[in-house]
């Protein structure tokens, strides 16, 4: 029996990482992608546990590392900009660190998978999957942009809001978890105190402003809030979403001024509900979902990556495995994710709400 060739939707991290390693197994793979080109905007992400190992085993580490932001901690601070409180970087994994040691920009980790795969992968980029119909065979692929094409596999690697989640599990459509926070991520100019630690401020009414130097001369700025209010943000440009954070955020204190001005030049703004993606099974005849589109767990867990890293590994490893039998290669996947991303989907009761409040009054007890 011939190799699949395997379609892959979403040139993120997942995506790449899985074609990276399908392609070691001499398995055809083909990655479609919206976007016109790699996405360069994007929070800061980290790696950790096991999402380092598979990037050991690509030989991608110092890659990596190199990229970094050096970001030196995480620092409390009050309405004055004084710290109240700070916690460096602990490269040795001991002790208390809200911070990684691996810390980068979403795009860059982006493009060191794609380099990595681009050889032994076919790209398409601009197009995207309106269209599923599985055959005892293969999967009848329609694009966009493309006609159609015949697929023996497709893989979701989409994202939370996961096209092809929507199209092959059509009865999963509360798989989306609201968790009630928003949250808007956007690039400001870097000013001196900025620093080199990341800096949280809590803000009356539920609002954090969270600012994080990178390693490219910017500052990395996040404005959250638990509130309902931004609820149908998706509905709205990013003109109108903009002016949403202005009175949400006008009178939260601190740097809130400096970092609304700095958001309305901003080119890489966008907003994000903060949800879980939860299904009883991310795969449907010869359809699979990976990472974020199958299993999110929300960015304040801080595991998005290393799932999506870890997931890539184990469903190509598997696929390669079980060339001749893509159900038991499904299988053996779930079987082996199921475990880890229950554990990363494992927030404390109330989260995110309860862990705005626990730091809250942490960061208070610092500054009292």
């Amino acid at each position: 029996m011939s190799k699949p060739h395997v379609l892959i939707c979403g040139a993120g991290i997942a995506g790449p990482v899985c074609a990276y390693f399908l392609s070691k197994a001499n398995i055809r793979t083909t990655i479609v992608e919206r976007a016109p080109s790699l996405r360069k905007a994007g929070q800061q992400i980290d790696i950790r546990g096991a999402g380092l190992t598979v990037v050991q085993y690509m030989g991608l580490e110092d890659a990596i590392r190199s990229k970094t932001t050096k970001e030196a901690g995480l620092a409390f601070v009050n309405s004055h900009g004084r710290k109240i409180g700070q916690f460096p970087v602990d490269e040795n994994g001991g002790g208390m660190s809200f911070t990684s040691d691996i810390e980068i920009l979403r795009g860059e980790l982006s493009q060191i998978f794609y380099d990595a795969s681009v050889k032994d992968t076919e790209y398409i980029f601009g197009d995207h999957v309106t269209d599923l119909k599985q055959t005892g065979d293969n999967v009848l692929v329609t694009l966009a942009q493309g006609g159609q094409k015949e697929f023996d596999l497709v893989i979701g690697a989409d994202g939370m809001s996961s096209k092809i989640r929507r199209l092959a599990f059509p009865s999963e459509g509360n798989a989306l978890k609201p968790l009630g926070q928003y949250t808007s991520f956007f690039t400001i100019p870097y000013k001196d105190t900025d620093g080199t630690f990341a800096q949280w401020y809590n803000a009356p009414g539920g609002r954090c402003i969270l600012l994080r130097p990178d390693n490219a001369g910017y500052t990395r700025a996040y404005l959250s809030i638990m509130s309902s209010k931004p609820a149908g943000y998706f509905k709205l440009s990013i003109t109108e979403q903009k002016k949403m954070m202005h009175e949400l955020f006008h009178d939260a204190g601190w740097e809130a001024a400096r970092v609304l001005e700095g958001m309305d030049t901003a080119d890489d703004f966008y907003m994000q509900e903060i949800a879980q993606i939860k299904m009883p099974s991310w795969t449907h005849g010869r359809i699979a979902l990976l990472g974020d589109a199958g299993y999110c767990p929300s960015p304040i867990s801080g595991m998005g990556t290393t799932l999506a890293i870890v997931g890539a590994y184990v469903l190509a490893g598997e696929i390669a495995k079980n060339v001749e039998d893509f159900g038991e290669a499904f299988r053996g996947y779930e079987k082996v994710m199921k475990p880890f991303v229950t554990k990363a989907q494992s927030l404390p009761p109330g989260a995110p709400a309860s862990t705005f409040h626990f730091l809250h009054i942490f960061a208070n007890s610092l500054g009292s």
